[in-house]
Parts: structure tokens; sequence; C-alpha cells
């Protein structure tokens, strides 16, 4: 079993991919419990659902292949950039910009 990855994805996330990836390129490769540590501590925005991301391939880990939880290492985390979302801020003399608000998608897969 020493192909086997375990994978987690969260989809819709909102927040910058930008933002994230700084988040990601720094768990990137640690061991699962140390980089739950850090981003725990980590006071970005973007930590948590990173943070979330990389619990729940842990748990799909433990449950569903009952690996060990201290064994685990980051192998494969990144982020990709999500449709976003659009709208519209109404002002004065029917002049309204258009807003984007960006979306992420967090990909995150755990090896032994």
């Amino acid at each position: 079993m020493a192909d086997l990855q375990v994978r987690a994805v969260s989809k819709y996330i909102m927040g910058s991919p930008v933002k994230a990836r700084r988040i990601v390129n720094s768990v990137r490769g640690m061991r699962a419990q140390e980089a739950l540590e850090v981003l725990s501590l980590l006071p970005q925005g973007a930590a948590l659902p990173v943070y979330k991301t990389v619990k729940s391939a842990l748990s799909n880990a433990e449950e569903n292949f009952h690996l060990d939880a201290e064994d685990m290492v980051i192998a494969q985390i990144y982020v990709e950039e999500g449709p976003g979302l659009s709208g519209v801020r109404s002002r004065l003399w029917r002049r309204s910009p258009g807003l984007k608000q960006p979306l992420s998608h967090i990909n995150a897969a755990l090896a032994e």
C-alpha cells in the first residue's frame, strides 16, 4: 500500500485563491498532525478552510482505510480558482460597479 493516497476536497470556499495558496505553501510536505497544529495557530482567515480540509483527509484515512494518523504526511495539497460570485452594488445615478467575489477549491492528499 505504498501508493495509497487519501484525498479530501473542499469546494466553493469564499476567499481568494492567492491568499489560500500562501497558507497551503507553508504546510506542504509536513506531517498531518504537525500541519494541523501550525494551521490552528495561523492568524489568516484562509487557514481555517485549509485546516478543515486537512482534518477531513486525516479522518478519511482513519475511518475508511484504518490507517494510523501519526504516520500520515501531506503528499499533495493545492488550491484551484473557483467560478466566482457576481453581484451588483447599487449607487447613485444608476451607476453600479460589478462585483466579483473569488471562490477557491482546496484539494489535499495524504500518504503514509
